[in-house]
């Protein structure tokens, strides 16, 4: 059987039987409904509806796709290996009557063992927004009510798959950027737009709270003209109250993801923002 390529840190894994650092893996948080297949072989492992957090630092399903899974005694007696059961990819252990769920059973998996693949659906759109670092920014959008999925990373500049480091040296133009999934059933862009300006101070200009520097400067990448037209209306609403709005428009261009473990980052620290906070304006 032919298998996909593997990276060093994915063989490591996968068939070396490692372990991926906790709260460091890119589905910790990942809460998109869709199939989670190996990374090895793409065989269908798990489904999106069977994942739960069970604040344990890796993802957590009770439950596996019929057959897709096998168990194996680990050699001291004391834990049970899980692994792909198509090609034998170490996915990571299985536990039971913790009462995390009814199912009792907790599959606690390596993000690295896995890709995600994401079902369609209509309603979902992204939206993109910078209001200096973006882990203050990530930590309000993620919470909002009808937010699917979040992702934090940088864009606007001239610099292809920046990484943290060459975005701090100030010189790629690129902005610390948070995409944002949103289900438009249950919520709106509006809804978005007025989250972002309640979060964090959009009259500063030379960046946020004490993060200073041109990535960390107030903005709204808009991908639709209905868009730029509802952050431009809250502009003139904040201009109206009296505010001297510093946050710039400009069209979405290329979101370039940051690290992983950039990603829900206070989340994974179980702190707050210390230059981001909630104050009600409309």
């Amino acid at each position: 059987m032919k298998y996909n390529e593997l990276t060093p840190e994915e063989e490591r894994v996968i068939i070396d039987k490692g372990t991926e650092y906790p709260y460091t893996g890119e589905y910790v948080n990942n809460k998109k409904e869709g199939t989670y297949v190996c990374k090895r072989c793409d065989a269908p492992l798990y489904k999106s509806s069977d994942k739960f957090d069970s604040h344990c630092g890796w993802p957590s399903f009770d439950d596996e796709i019929p057959g897709a899974v096998k168990r194996i005694p680990d050699a001291d007696g004391l834990r049970t290996e899980i692994v792909c059961a198509n090609c034998g990819a170490h996915l990571g252990h299985v536990f039971l009557g913790e009462g995390f769920t009814p199912k009792n059973t907790r599959h606690c998996v390596n993000s690295i063992s896995m890709k995600f693949v994401p079902e369609q659906n209509a309603n979902i759109r992204k939206a993109y927004f910078a209001s200096g670092c973006f882990w203050g920014t990530e930590y309000y959008f993620m919470k909002a009510k009808g937010v699917k999925h979040t992702a934090v990373g940088f864009m606007g500049g001239h610099v292809d798959h920046p990484t943290y480091q060459q975005v701090c040296e100030k010189n790629t133009g690129h902005l610390e950027t948070t995409e944002v999934e949103y289900d438009t059933k249950k919520t709106g862009y509006e809804e978005l737009v007025r989250l972002f300006f309640e979060t964090h101070d959009f009259t500063q200009t030379n960046g946020q709270g004490p993060d200073i520097g041109p990535q960390y400067l107030s903005c709204i990448f808009y991908t639709t003209d209905e868009e730029k037209e509802i952050a431009e209306k809250y502009i003139a609403i904040l201009t109206e109250k009296g505010y001297k709005v510093a946050t710039m428009l400009k069209p979405a261009s290329t979101f370039w993801k940051a690290e992983d473990y950039h990603q829900q980052y206070y989340e994974h620290k179980g702190t707050k923002p210390y230059c981001h906070v909630y104050k009600k304006i409309f």
